[in-house]
């Protein structure tokens, strides 16, 4: 059966292929490829800008320009030429190596020093800056564009209905009214700390030999400052070199990846329960799509299943990464094999939460909100104002303001009837008691309006 988005067995090259396309280019086993090709040439190109190296003069620029015209016009069929090599070498960075020797073959001035591809270098001194470099593209260049197109469409949420009173529930009971937006900025304050920190994870790489020694750099060069190369080598990469390491780069800084997202995730994951919740109880409806069907049995379902499918799937990703994050940083002694096949998933966390992002995006361009149905939460639930009727009497000395107030409203629906009624009993100055007379569920909001409008 041939491979296609029908036959895969995973549904994120399945029936989500649409939507993890431009991942495919960095996390496939071609993107992994294609930045082990990156990396040999440019540790080439580093060995031949040093002057105690004579055996690798500096190059001419045609020379580099055959170098860098590999990777600019790296192909599938490269990358097909690299896994017939590595059928026969059973080793997929060695394959590169070979692959880099035969596409130099026939210029003399590269062939001259064809043993100085992958000099001194362990397979994980290649494969720790590919995936470094991949981590930090899809970083950068897909992820936190995604979470913040997710945090800008909330922010937008907050701005719009800054000022649309809504009822609290604390233990899902009625509680204290806020606003639809400020409820909104709250998610949009912890999603933006989160992005940020991601940003700021720093992206580490090695590239000091078998076990992080420079042992074979020191014995062939000993007058060579290697880590001071090294040092170079990676931050030219655009990564963070990391001067300690084993035979591999230990991956914390992965799980320090990993973790950031997760978190952003969880609060995706709530923010997606909260509108599930709101449009269960009617304060959302959804924009309805020609042709779609909420349910097979039952017409008149507009089922929330953007919110839904978001939940799930950061569910999934959130389920990888606390893998990684708790396998990559262990290795046995100075290492084994388990990481190099754990890595070869980096991406299936990253493409889920591609998917669930996608998904809360769906879901809340289709969001419409019913403000009759806010009203009528709010104009049924009158003994909220118990708390500041009740702190209005602490301010002026009057005896047991909290028991007189649990008498009059727990566990019972107040009317305003009641709440006037009782206001008017008061022994307070009259200018405090209008003020509660004025006050509505609707109108008892604080200052969430302003907190919404300001996120």
């Amino acid at each position: 059966m041939e491979l296609t988005s029908l036959t895969a067995i995973s549904p994120i090259d399945g029936r989500y292929a649409n939507k993890t396309t431009e991942l495919r280019h960095l996390f496939s086993e071609y993107g992994l490829i294609r930045y082990r090709l990156v990396v040999e040439v440019q540790w080439l190109l580093m060995l031949s800008g040093q002057a105690e190296i004579k055996e690798v003069p500096s190059f001419s620029a045609k020379a580099r320009e055959t170098l860098l015209g590999m990777l600019d016009n790296f192909c599938e069929e490269d990358a097909r030429r690299i896994k017939e090599i590595e059928r026969f070498t059973n080793h997929d960075v060695k394959a590169v190596e070979y692959f880099l020797k035969e596409k130099v073959s026939h210029n003399k001035e590269l062939n001259r020093v064809n043993e100085f591809i992958h000099f001194a270098c362990t397979s994980e001194d290649i494969n720790n800056l590919a995936y470094g470099l991949i981590l930090s593209e899809s970083r950068n260049e897909i992820i936190l564009p995604l979470m913040n197109r997710v945090t800008e469409a909330i922010r937008q949420l907050a701005h719009q209905f800054a000022d649309q009173p809504m009822l609290s529930r604390t233990h899902g009971q009625p509680a204290s009214p806020t606003t639809l937006g400020k409820e909104m900025a709250n998610f949009v304050y912890r999603l933006q700390r989160q992005s940020q920190q991601l940003e700021e994870v720093p992206i580490l790489g090695k590239i000091n030999g078998a076990v992080g020694n420079y042992n074979a750099h020191l014995c062939s060069y000993p007058e060579v400052d290697w880590p001071g190369i090294a040092c170079e080598f990676v931050s030219d990469l655009g990564l963070v070199w990391n001067p300690y390491t084993i035979q591999i780069e230990p991956h914390d800084y992965i799980a320090e990846l990993f973790d950031t997202i997760a978190r952003f995730n969880t609060i995706v994951t709530d923010f997606c329960r909260d509108l599930w919740s709101y449009i269960s109880v009617g304060y959302f409806k959804q924009k309805t799509v020609a042709g779609e069907v909420g349910s097979s049995t039952m017409p008149h379902k507009v089922n929330p299943i953007d919110f839904e499918n978001a939940e799930g799937n950061l569910g999934l990703a959130n389920a990888m990464f606390t893998h990684l994050s708790a396998k990559l940083p262990m290795s046995r002694w100075q290492r084994d094999l388990t990481d190099s096949t754990v890595l070869r998933n980096l991406g299936v966390g990253v493409a889920y939460s591609i998917i669930a992002y996608q998904s809360a995006l769906k879901g809340i361009s289709k969001l419409e909100v019913d403000g009759n149905q806010l009203q009528h939460d709010l104009d049924a639930n009158w003994e909220v104002l118990a708390e500041p009727i009740q702190m209005v009497m602490r301010r002026y000395g009057i005896d047991k303001p909290y028991e007189k107030l649990k008498e009059l409203t727990r566990g019972q629906r107040v009317t305003p009837q009641i709440i006037k009624e009782f206001i008017e009993t008061l022994a307070i100055p009259n200018d405090a008691k209008e003020r509660l007379l004025q006050l509505t569920p609707a109108a008892y909001t604080g200052n969430a309006s302003e907190q919404a409008n300001n996120i």
